[in-house]
């Protein structure tokens, strides 16, 4: 095929592909036929792309890395948002303590903790939280939902915070150290009962 021939064209929207199966992909999107289906969580997608950004929510994997804090996060989008922490004026301030932030939405959320506003409520058990992510993550505890999965042993987890200290488990990693004997210890809990040791309680 020569370049700059586009011969495979979509008969919804009249947008033209080199290739047929770019055609094949596209339409998709018109006839809401989502083939790519997560093996964890069962959300299906239009195109293969998408499944594969969507699994590195299982599977902790976070290429994109901030060059300012080093924080990484799973998707470029997530990143943009963030460097906004960065580059952007502090312009949103909290009339109660005075911290500041570059987001109005996030400001609001702060300003929570200080009114104990709680909007957020469980369907189930009707217990209320300040904030949506921190409902949602209550809410796996009656669903029972795991979306986060080791991939060197497919034990699942309801919390990535809990992901991420059961695989130190498998790396061997122990970023906890005692300051008094330098012992160190793949989470915090087990370092605090160590401490104990030296302190006598």
């Amino acid at each position: 095929m020569h370049s700059g021939e586009w011969p495979f064209i979509c008969d919804v929207c009249n947008k033209s592909f080199s290739r047929q199966n770019g055609l094949k992909r596209h339409q998709h999107i018109h006839s809401g036929r989502q083939p790519f289906s997560c093996d964890v969580c069962n959300k299906s997608f239009n195109q293969q792309s998408y499944l594969k950004k969507h699994m590195r929510i299982h599977s902790v994997e976070q290429p994109f890395c901030c060059d300012v804090c080093n924080k990484s996060f799973s998707q470029q989008s997530y990143l943009k948002k963030h460097m906004r922490i960065h580059s952007m004026e502090q312009t949103f301030s909290c009339d109660v303590c005075n911290k500041s932030f570059s987001q109005q939405g996030t400001l609001k959320r702060h300003q929570r903790i200080h009114s104990g506003e709680q909007p957020f409520c469980c369907a189930v058990c009707n217990k209320s939280f300040g904030d949506q992510t921190n409902m949602k993550r209550h809410q796996r505890l009656h669903s029972g939902e795991k979306p986060f999965c080791c991939d060197v042993c497919n034990k699942s987890f309801s919390l990535q915070s809990d992901l991420k200290r059961h695989q130190r488990i498998h790396s061997g990693e122990q970023p906890f150290c005692c300051d008094v004997c330098n012992k160190s210890f793949g989470d915090p809990s087990s370092m605090k009962r160590h401490q104990r040791l030296h302190s006598g309680e």
